[in-house]
């Protein structure tokens, strides 16, 4: 099967996000599958997988904001910051209420210096900070910037969670972590589930149980096209004798498009680059001595 696009997956908890790569390529046949933003084995929604071309994309996927839900066990801390691991402490006192709670998360929008957990998938010289963890070593990491656009508590049958809508690389569980810190009872997230990552929603995903039994017509009609992760920025298209120069890697001087959507005079500028046959690259402009000319980042043609 020739195909290329996004699948929107929904992880269910207990399967790690390569488990479900490696089902991805079973069900369409395609060794060329990869996905972007690892889910944690406990967590579960959103998983964006790429197929085919698509995976050229991965990098720029792992750029878009996200959502998640996130259940908060107060008055327990773990090594992990999450309820699969060790129990470290223990709250003796009378937990928050509600109340509490809220104003507590809700202190936390806004930019911040995070610092990754050890419990994730970055890598530090190459390897993955869980699997150092896991070995019981730990090692400096820098804190970074992130931006946590809203917070919203809700409780649920006696259990606190947090609606969080953020940018990329906000570890969530550091963030229930640090709301425990702030009370001053300790808490570690003891649920999560990604509902979107840029505009790719829960509501668009597909459990593996549903794509068993698909035909190779229905598989390739849940894909999205790589297109969309791009659907930001500007679109211009090139005439086919410059679609040619360009697929074989040469830059194409703006004064040479002239007739384009946008106006092509500024240095650094990202666009969408199609020409007859549709979405051929992900490109930018870049100042030559012979001017300003828009040149490939990645190519996605057939």
């Amino acid at each position: 099967m020739d195909v290329s696009g996004i699948l929107i997956v929904n992880k269910p908890a207990g399967v790690s996000s390569h488990r479900i790569v490696n089902i991805v390529r079973r069900i369409y046949g395609i060794k060329t599958v990869g996905h972007a933003g690892t889910l944690d084995p406990m967590a579960t929604g959103v998983l964006p997988v790429l197929i085919g071309r698509a995976v050229k994309a991965c990098e720029y996927m792992q750029d878009h904001d996200k959502s998640y839900v996130a259940g908060v066990k107060l008055g327990l801390c773990t090594d992990s910051g999450d309820t699969t691991g060790t129990v470290l402490k223990e709250y003796e006192g009378e937990l928050p209420d509600f109340d509490t709670f809220s104003q507590a998360a809700e202190s936390f929008v806004g930019e911040r210096m995070q610092v990754p957990p050890m419990y994730s998938a970055l890598k530090v010289g190459g390897v993955k900070l869980v699997d150092l963890a896991r070995k019981g070593i730990e090692v400096e990491r820098k804190a970074r910037k992130i931006n946590i656009y809203s917070v919203v508590p809700f409780e649920n049958d006696g259990v606190f969670y947090i609606d969080v809508n953020c940018s990329k690389g906000t570890y969530i569980r550091t963030l229930c972590e640090d709301i425990g810190d702030k009370l001053g009872c300790g808490a570690c997230m003891c649920s999560l589930e990604r509902r979107r990552v840029g505009d790719y929603s829960i509501e668009n995903a597909y459990t593996a149980e549903e794509l068993e039994g698909l035909s190779e017509e229905e598989l390739a009609a849940l894909l999205i096209p790589v297109e969309t992760v791009f659907a930001q920025y500007p679109k211009i298209m090139l005439p086919e004798f410059y679609s040619k120069l360009f697929k074989n890697g040469c830059e194409i001087y703006c004064k040479k498009i002239k007739k384009q959507e946008i106006e092509l005079g500024t240095e650094g500028l990202l666009l969408r680059v199609y020409d007859r046959d549709g979405f051929i690259a992900f490109a930018e402009t870049a100042m030559y001595d012979k001017g300003l000319a828009v040149r490939a980042k990645k190519m996605f043609f057939n």
